[in-house]
């Protein structure tokens, strides 16, 4: 069925051209757009139209979170070699106060430290002695009382520190050790550090401060190393021992 206004105006314009044309109706005027349209167009208005279902939005790209990856590394413990000891050693072998002695050079024995003690103890009282005489010489008098005695204990006391500490921190050993050929290693075979060296000057203060007990020690202990020896990580060796060791050194690498 026509829409009711299409058919109303269709009836109208066919009576005007019977009206006008003496009651024939002459296809003189063309048909109107919506006459020869109307039945495609109510045959398409019947015709569901097919859906299209409209275009799925493009998906945007998945952004990955990122990730935060470990990577661990193992730097193996490398040995380092001492030139001077020619042996092997790991850095974290460092002797304490109470462990075993384990070097390439011997420990000096206890006849060649003591020897080298008694050269010291002689010269600290040879120069004490000069210094009493000059002290005399000038006017000085010393009596036998307890105040002098106290007095003359005090001065010999700082002399033995005074003694100790110069000759063991800028000379590197004692005017003993050097008439023994006695020499001041670091337990690790290599050159004792200042600080090392002014760690044993204080044990030698610790030493005698406890009636000598300190220098006793050697004989209990499992490497013969007096207190000063543990407190600073340093011990004497003969030079002849370094000498001959510093020379087979090379003579190892070449071959």
């Amino acid at each position: 069925m026509e829409p009711e206004w299409r058919r109303q105006v269709a009836d109208r314009l066919q009576a005007y051209r019977v009206r006008r044309h003496g009651g024939v109706a002459v296809g003189l005027q063309p048909t109107l757009p919506f006459e020869s349209d109307s039945g495609s167009a109510t045959k398409e208005a019947d015709v569901p139209h097919a859906y299209s279902p409209p275009a799925t939005a493009a998906r945007a790209p998945h952004r990955r979170r990122p990730r935060t990856e470990r990577v661990e590394i193992s730097i193996p413990k490398h040995e380092v070699m001492y030139a001077a000891a020619g042996v092997h050693r790991s850095l974290a072998a460092q002797p304490g106060f109470g462990t075993a002695l384990d070097v390439h050079f011997p420990v000096a024995t206890l006849h060649q430290r003591r020897m080298a003690a008694m050269l010291d103890v002689g010269l600290l009282l040879f120069s004490y002695g000069g210094m009493l005489a000059l002290f005399w010489a000038l006017g000085g008098r010393i009596g036998f009382n307890k105040l002098d005695a106290m007095v003359t204990g005090t001065t010999l006391a700082l002399f033995y520190a005074q003694y100790f500490a110069l000759f063991t921190i800028f000379g590197g050993c004692t005017p003993g050790m050097m008439l023994c050929r006695l020499r001041v290693l670091s337990f690790d075979g290599g050159m004792p550090t200042s600080r090392q060296m002014a760690w044993r000057s204080f044990g030698y203060l610790v030493s005698a401060g406890t009636c000598f007990l300190g220098f006793l020690w050697a004989l209990w202990d499992e490497d013969h190393l007096c207190w000063q020896d543990r407190i600073s990580r340093t011990y004497l060796t003969p030079i002849e021992d370094l000498a001959t060791s510093q020379s087979s050194a090379p003579a190892a690498r070449e071959s």
